[in-house]
This record gives C-alpha cells, structure tokens and sequence, in this order.
C-alpha cells in the first residue's frame, strides 16, 4: 500500500508534469501574436540603435574630450550616489523588515515614491529643499556655506534620491527572506544587535546588497530629469552622460549615438551580472 505522502507527491509530480507539458505543447494564436508585437516593440528601438551607429567614426566619437569628461563624471557621480545609498539605504532596509513601528506601512511607501515619482518632479522637490532658499538648504548655506544645486555634489544627491529606492527593496527583500533565528541565537550568546547585523546578518544578506548596489548604480548613472533640473547642465561639472546624450542630439547625432551606445553596453552589463540571482529566484 503506497503511503498517503508518496502518493500526493506522485500525483503533484504527475500533476506538474501535465501542466508543464500543457504550457509546452503550444501557444495558442491570440496570444502568441501580441506576444511577437510586444518583442518587437522593446526591441526595434534598440536594433535601429545598432544599425544606425556610427562604426567607422565610433573611436574618435568617443575619444573627444568632451565624452571622457562626461563620461567620468558620470562614472564618479554614479558611484558616490551607491556609496551614499548604501550607507543610508542598508539601515533603513533592516528597520523596514526587521522592526515593526506604527506608520512602517506608509514609510515603506514613500520610501519607494522615486520609484515612480517623475525624476523632473524629483529634481524640483530637491530644490526646495535643499535650494538656497529651500527649507533646508538655506540653512546649511547660512550655517556651513553648503550649496548643493548646480554643483557636482548636486549631481550625487539628484542621483542618490532617485536610485536609493531600489537598493533599499533589493536588501529589504533580502532580509525578510533571511531566518531571523540566526540573529536572535548570536544575541542569546551575547552579541549586541549590532554585532549580530554586522557578523551574522550582513554576510547573509550580500547577494542582495550586491545585487541592490548594481541596480543603484545603473540607475544613477542613466538619471537625467532630477539631474539637469537640480544640478543644471555645466560640462565637467555637472554635464553627465544622459545630458551629454540630450545635448549632442542637437547639434551632433553621431555623438548622440556613440554616448548612447555606451550606456546601452552598462545596461547590458547589469543585466549580465544579475541574471544569475533572476534565475535563481525563479527556478
């Protein structure tokens, strides 16, 4: 007689391999069709990026002074912001998963605001508040003779506001799938909180860190509308490679094209570097 357990495993393997073989043995029509228009859709703006590049002229396209200096700039700006995100964003991502306080529900949500808050909208919000007249900006004028608009600090700040959000739910999301148990075993042997967040809970969370880092850092380095709204458009100072990119479309299209296909080649790169944590999610 087969046991009840093997017996619904049988029937839940036999069960996922009928399901699976459903899904595989066709697509039908009204899907199927959508489907290729939709592909089609995300994709035909690329493949006419690549075929109207300019190949021949691309090394003395992206050997100008100009796009070294905008590129740097953004590779500098880019990174800071991560370094800022993470240094806030880590904190904030383990008392929104780990602590429960009144009001957690809204802060999460304004937490993730940029995410879907217009970077232009954004970049006006930070003047405001941090503008020299702003509501907090004119006093660290006054008090410290800080100005952050139209600066390259600006940039970073422009940046760290619009990116942090997806660290933040990248390394929340790490942590709520990690077993709390083991912290609360660390403190029991007498480790203080923060001892346990450093030593236990920190090496379990470094793929989310990472993976939280990379999509920061690619998203401030693609930011335009919080950018050129906060921080102006001043090249070597704060002219990145998204304005460089808006900029030489009006006078130099080739150039346009070259900035643009450098950035199209970050993007595939963080894709390249976090499909193996996508594949592990899904499978």
């Amino acid at each position: 007689m087969t046991r009840p357990g093997r017996a619904d495993a049988a029937t839940d393997t036999r069960t996922g391999g009928a399901r699976r073989r459903r899904v595989r043995g066709g697509v039908p029509l009204p899907l199927l069709l959508p489907a290729l228009v939709g592909l089609a859709f995300l994709l035909l703006p690329l493949v006419a990026l690549l075929v109207r590049a300019p190949w021949r002229g691309l090394p003395d396209q992206l050997s100008s002074p100009e796009v070294w200096q905008a590129l740097q700039l953004s590779l500098l700006t880019a990174t800071a912001a991560t370094a800022v995100s993470l240094v806030l964003g880590v904190p904030l991502a383990w008392l929104l998963a780990r602590t429960d306080f009144p009001g957690r529900g809204l802060v999460r949500a304004l937490v993730t605001l940029p995410l879907v808050l217009p970077p232009v909208v954004g970049g006006v919000a930070l003047l405001l508040a941090l503008g020299r007249n702003g509501v907090v900006g004119q006093w660290l004028d006054s008090a410290f003779g800080i100005t952050l608009p139209f600066t390259t600090a600006g940039v970073v700040v422009a940046e760290a506001f619009v990116a942090m959000p997806f660290l933040v739910i990248s390394v929340e999301g790490t942590l709520r799938a990690a077993d709390p148990r083991y912290e609360e075993a660390a403190t029991t042997l007498g480790a203080s909180r923060f001892t346990a967040f450093r030593r236990v809970t920190l090496p379990l969370i470094a793929p989310g860190i990472a993976a939280g880092s990379v999509l920061a850092w690619a998203r401030a380095l693609g930011e335009f509308g919080a950018t050129i709204t906060f921080a102006g458009n001043f090249p070597g100072r704060t002219q990145t490679m998204p304005l460089a990119v808006y900029l030489a479309l009006q006078s130099d299209p080739a150039a346009a094209i070259a900035l643009s296909l450098v950035l199209l080649a970050v993007s595939v790169a963080v894709l390249a570097a976090l499909r193996d944590r996508w594949l592990t999610g899904v499978t």
